[in-house]
């Protein structure tokens, strides 16, 4: 019967088979390193800010054949937002790399802990808390947000809040000058109407035991850093013992300056194999 076939059958049949391997070789669910599969590399954004904020990143790591998540951060308590974020990872298989911007930090200093699929966390401009201390006196003594509340932030009740609790929201100013410094003004500007807020709460809460006790983990340092101030970082990067890199960003260095942050989740990444 296949001696009846023409000879262009034959060659679309070996172009189609050539093809099929090709395109499974590329499919980011198949990549691999040498030593194992890729990690899946999941992202926590930080205060005043959403999933969008990893979005050049993002699509950095999946051109480079890494499978993304970006479970979005509740900003609600840091005890119960490292809980949503513990209860996601559960449903993930094999090993995984931990990123998180800001407050995303605090949130996953305290959801890897005693995860064995978390395999490195890398923090970007982030709050990397001991036992017993809360993010609001780890911002540093210079930074933006060591001033009167009521100049930095503006209040808003929220329904089932407990006693004297609030969404705190950038006001614009500090939004526009400290919070998104070295990003390009009409970009910040589109940013932001669309911040979400962290509870007053959530800036009090005591985190808990710290993965990066028993995780390795790597630091993005931004130099120009107003919210978190550098020094800051430094002290919380090296107490971690992470391996730390510094650019010159401000504290939005995930939109500002995507490729470099990509490189050093890429090289925790490549860590774990």
């Amino acid at each position: 019967m296949n001696r009846n076939r023409s000879p262009l059958f034959r060659v679309l049949t070996v172009l189609t088979a050539v093809l099929g391997l090709v395109l499974t070789a590329i499919t980011p669910a198949a990549a691999s390193h040498p030593g194992g599969p890729k990690p899946t590399i999941v992202l926590v954004h930080g205060a005043w800010a959403d999933g969008s904020s990893w979005s050049k990143i993002t699509s950095r790591l999946l051109n480079d054949g890494y499978n993304v998540r970006v479970p979005p951060n509740p900003l609600r308590n840091l005890t119960t937002d490292a809980a949503t974020i513990r209860s996601f990872l559960s449903t993930l298989s094999g090993p995984v790399v931990l990123v998180g911007h800001s407050y995303g930090g605090a949130v996953i200093t305290n959801a890897a802990t005693g995860n064995p699929n978390v395999k490195a966390l890398v923090y970007v401009d982030a709050f990397a808390p001991a036992a017993g201390e809360a993010i609001f006196s780890l911002a540093g003594e210079d930074s933006a947000l060591n001033v009167d509340p009521a100049t930095v932030f503006d209040f808003v009740p929220y329904p089932g809040a407990p006693a004297g609790d609030v969404d705190l929201y950038l006001k614009r100013d500090t939004f526009l000058t400290s919070f998104a410094s070295g990003v390009p003004r009409h970009e910040a500007e589109n940013l932001y109407p669309s911040q979400r807020p962290l509870t007053l709460s959530a800036g009090s809460t005591i985190s808990g035991t710290p993965a990066y006790l028993t995780i390795p983990s790597w630091y993005v340092l931004g130099t120009g850093d107003r919210i978190i101030t550098p020094d800051a970082q430094l002290a919380m990067a090296t107490r971690a013992n992470s391996k730390i890199t510094k650019i010159k960003a401000g504290h939005l260095g995930l939109v500002s300056k995507p490729s470099p942050i990509t490189k050093v989740i890429e090289q925790a990444a490549r860590a774990t194999r």
